[in-house]
This record gives C-alpha cells, structure tokens and sequence, in this order.
C-alpha cells in the first residue's frame, strides 16, 4: 500500500490550518483505499531541531534520514518511504511555526552533503505546501513564509504546489479579544465568499496527488 504523510505544523486541532488538512485528507482518500493518508501533528511530539550531533556526517555510516533518537524519529523514517508528503503552517510573523522549521532543520539536513554540497532525499515524492494566515492575497503576495526551506525541498524532492487559505478568522468570537484593528464583519464576509472554496482547493490537491500516486 501506498502512503500520504500529512505533516500539521500548527497548534490549534481543529481550526484553520487542520481543516485545510483534513479536507486534504478527504481529497486524497476519495481516490483509493490502497493510499493510506496518515496526519502527524507536530505539537502533540516532543523534539528539538537539528541538535548537531552530526550523525548522518559519519564516514560509512552517513544516512539521508535523521540519526538523532526522540518523538520525531519514525515520523521521518515514514517520510523516508512514504508515496507523497503535505506540510501545513499557519503564517506567523510571515513565517512558518517555530514547530515546523524545527521539524524541517531535522528531515532536511540529512539530504545535504558536506562533500559536494548536493541534496538527495530517499526518493523523489509529491509536495503540498499549505499555508492558513490571516493576511490577504495582495498583502502575501511577496512573502515567502517557507524561506529557503522551500528551495531545498525543491532540489530534494521535487517542485511543490501551494494551497494556501487567506484571511481568515483568528478567533470565533471576536469580542472576547483585544482586536480591535480587525473587522469581524469584513472577515465574516471575506470567509463566506472564500472558505469554502480554500476547502475545496485542499480538497482537490489532496485528490491530485493521491492520483499521481495511483498512476506512478
């Protein structure tokens, strides 16, 4: 059986950022039983980032999965034969969660030769790159929340697609918060013309990829 890892990088189990998952998920599945979808959400592990120790360096014995032993561990051996892989953020500060690089230093550095500097993953794979934020298209357009990580898991595995939700809701009730420089009513009708259609999005790339999968 072939398999899809869906990597959730943010907090909150059932909000913005996992629904956008889940509707991948759903996506993907409704292509074929023989694609197992598995989701990891990365805040309900306990690991580090890269710590270092230079393992996967070692002279005979280096290795493009990370050697460093903790929660994180078989979630990258999976990812190291899995058929397709996802990669859900929220945007913070323009930029992914603290979780997800931290979970990107450790699938990623293990493809980097020190030799000749190329960078060679267990195998080429799909990428989905989701991404839930509050700004808008216009106020995104030229920000890149993945940084060069994205380039790397270019060279790696191959382009990734982006899926991305905009504007959306922070919170469900907006007057227990001190946010006073948002709109609810222009967010509220920001989502009702758009959220769906986010979904829907999630839910097509989810059966896109499952299909390239099927079809390989």
């Amino acid at each position: 059986m072939k398999k899809i890892m869906i990597i959730d990088g943010g907090p909150r189990k059932t909000f913005n950022t996992a629904s956008m998952l889940q509707k991948f998920a759903e996506g993907a599945a409704s292509v074929s039983d023989q694609i197992e979808v598995k989701t990891i959400r990365l805040y309900g592990l306990d690991y580090k980032g890269c710590m270092s120790c230079m393992a996967c360096k070692i002279k005979g014995k280096a290795s493009n999965v990370c050697k460093f032993k903790d929660a994180l561990t078989p979630v990258l051996e999976e990812i190291a034969e899995a058929d397709g892989l996802v990669l859900g953020s929220p945007n913070y500060f323009s930029e992914i969660t603290a979780q997800m690089r931290a979970f990107l230093e450790r699938l990623a550095f293990p493809w980097l030769s020190y030799n000749d500097y190329s960078v060679t993953a267990p195998k080429r794979i799909p990428v989905v790159l989701t991404l839930a934020m509050n700004s808008t298209p216009a106020q995104y357009e030229n920000t890149n929340c993945w940084g060069v990580m994205e380039s790397v898991i270019a060279r790696a595995l191959g382009q990734p697609e982006h899926v991305n939700a905009y504007n959306t809701y922070q919170v469900k009730n907006y007057d227990r918060y001190e946010l006073a420089g948002f709109s609810e009513e222009a967010k509220r009708q920001y989502r009702d013309a758009h959220w769906e259609q986010d979904l829907q999005k999630a839910f097509d790339a989810g059966r896109r990829m499952a299909e390239k999968i099927a079809h390989s």
